[in-house]
């Protein structure tokens, strides 16, 4: 399996670490950067270079997955989600990496490099990794909405639907 992996400075020496475990294990890693530290560096432009690695990859059939570290995880998710078809979750324990796979599909995970140490920042990705999407109806049917709503502006027949209204106590 090709791992996309990109960060910022918090996460970098994380980022070093992972793709040296990962490979061990039999991944091929891309790296999408940095290539050096520097404290001041932006993380939208390395985590869309990994978001839209993972998007090439697996639309010309490869099994492709992506990595996106940051010092929470927060704004390199946010910016992964902004690749069009691309869903990237934040995983901070065991079920939400798996999870972001069986019921979400997720391709890209998010990991803060200042929440976990090391050996447990690799068991998250590679429980991501690992997991496979369950392809049961009711997460296809709702991975199409949510591509609907990428591609329209709408989900037929359900925004309509919804009617907001204010809460009132009692």
């Amino acid at each position: 399996m090709r791992v996309h992996i990109a960060t910022d400075h918090a996460g970098l020496e994380l980022s070093h670490y992972l793709m040296e475990q990962l490979t061990e294990q039999g991944y091929e890693l891309i790296d999408h950067g940095p290539e050096e530290y520097d404290a001041a560096d932006d993380y939208p432009a390395f985590c869309i270079s990994a978001a839209l690695g993972v998007r090439e990859d697996r639309e010309n059939g490869l099994d492709s997955l992506g990595i996106v570290l940051g010092g929470s995880g927060n704004g390199e998710q946010m910016a992964a989600n902004k690749v069009a078809g691309i869903r990237a979750a934040l995983a901070w324990n065991l079920d939400t990496a798996r999870l972001a796979r069986e019921h979400n599909n997720a391709q890209v995970v998010s990991l803060g490099g200042r929440q976990h140490e090391k050996e447990e920042a690799l068991q998250l990705v590679l429980a991501f990794l690992q997991e496979p999407f369950s392809d049961e109806e009711r997460h296809v049917r709702r991975i199409e909405q949510l591509a609907e709503y990428e591609r329209t502006g709408d989900i037929a027949g359900k925004l309509a639907a919804i009617t907001p209204r204010p809460f009132t106590r009692g």
